[in-house]
């Protein structure tokens, strides 16, 4: 039997994953839903058993590495929303972090603790420049 790698879609059902948001983060991941989703046009599912994923790409690093990964992706949690950007996007968009809100960014991850005071529409902007250039790029 041939090990999966760590970075594959599963058959786990997208709600297990959304209930590890408690509390008022347990209706943001619902907002968070219905936007990848409308951003993607793709349907939710579980990736790495914690990430839920909207479509899929296939990439390859000059190293060799290959793999695929989900088109957007967000992983609900207890104490934080993650949210699955391309690499070096807050040096890419400073703008718009700027206008976001409360958050923490790392390489590829936006982290928001909540939704409220987060501008919408800047989320949504992140998303569709990181769907146009994962469609582009491969990553």
């Amino acid at each position: 039997m041939t090990k999966q790698p760590a970075m594959s879609p599963s058959d786990r059902p997208v709600g297990e994953v959304l209930d590890r948001a408690t509390g008022p983060r347990r209706a943001e991941v619902d907002d968070l839903l219905a936007l990848h989703a409308e951003v993607s046009g793709e349907q939710p599912v579980v990736w790495a058993d914690r990430i839920i994923g909207f479509g899929e790409v296939r990439y390859q690093y000059d190293s060799g590495h290959s793999g695929r990964m989900p088109l957007l992706a967000f992983a609900p949690g207890a104490a934080h929303h993650t949210i699955y950007l391309v690499p070096g996007f807050a040096e890419r968009w400073p703008d718009l972090l700027a206008a976001l809100g409360k958050h923490r960014a790392s390489t590829a991850c936006l982290y928001l603790t909540r939704l409220t005071g987060v501008d919408r529409d800047v989320l949504r902007t992140l998303l569709e420049r990181t769907l146009a250039e994962s469609r582009a790029t491969g990553h």
